[in-house]
């Protein structure tokens, strides 16, 4: 019964039949001639599938969007209320820019003066910096560098010239670029084997798993999550869209 309830329901929707038949009017179709016709009315109507797959997509990029509003309400404190993760611009500001980023993140390099422009252009952005180190040991060791800067009050100028400098990430060359912003290197070597900032990459990895960030770069500005690179014209329209509410 099963079998002929289903056949009569794929026959209406696929328009194969006039009316609905009763069950027991319908062929006893065998499992190899029920696939041919699936097959057959695709081959003839091939727009079926490009508009079953939209609906899939639509409806997972929904459910997606609703399970990153909870995640980001539920990990608020995380995201804007952490006292040890970096941040530049105005605390008080306005609107908040949260990005995901790895030092070697040709996407994130080619985003960073822009963001940089930003916070310099528009007094009331509040900017928060989570290092998301995904592409090898080059990016870990910039990461941890970094994250050791801030012992010498030189984070800011450390992450910028990180982000802006043509190096290898190579221990030498991070260090190189360290010394040039005014770092004690062998201060800074030291420091970045502190265990809290091994804790800070492992807690800032969970968080992104939690948000469903896979790559970098990856924004927060308001309540939308945005993946990939943006520039100018598009932190500035977004920061307005946010204010805008």
């Amino acid at each position: 019964m099963m079998r002929f309830m289903w056949i009569a329901a794929f026959a209406a929707f696929l328009g194969l039949t006039g009316p609905v038949m009763a069950a027991d009017d319908l062929p006893d179709l065998t499992r190899e001639q029920i696939e041919e016709i699936v097959r057959e009315y695709l081959i003839d109507n091939p727009t079926v599938i490009v508009e079953a797959l939209q609906v899939y997509e639509r409806q997972m990029a929904e459910e997606n969007a609703r399970s990153t509003d909870v995640a980001m309400a539920d990990l608020a404190v995380q995201l804007y209320g952490d006292p040890d993760t970096p941040e530049a611009g105005n605390p008080s500001g306005d609107v908040v820019v949260i990005e995901f980023f790895d030092y070697r993140c040709g996407y994130c390099r080619r985003s960073a003066p822009d963001l940089f422009g930003l916070v310099r252009d528009d007094s009331n952005v509040r900017l928060i910096y989570k290092e998301f180190p995904i592409l090898g040991s080059g990016s870990m060791m910039a990461s941890r560098a970094a994250l050791a800067s801030r012992k010498q009050g030189l984070y800011q100028p450390f992450h910028e010239a990180l982000m802006t400098a043509d190096i290898d990430f190579s221990e030498a060359s991070v260090m190189e670029v360290a010394e040039l912003v005014g770092l004690d290197a062998e201060r800074l070597k030291a420091d970045m084997e502190d265990p809290e900032i091994t804790a800070h990459i492992e807690a800032n990895y969970a968080l992104a798993h939690a948000l469903g960030i896979q790559g970098t770069p990856a924004f927060i500005i308001g309540d939308e999550l945005i993946p990939g690179s943006l520039d100018r014209a598009e932190l500035d329209k977004l920061i307005k869209q946010a204010r805008e509410g």
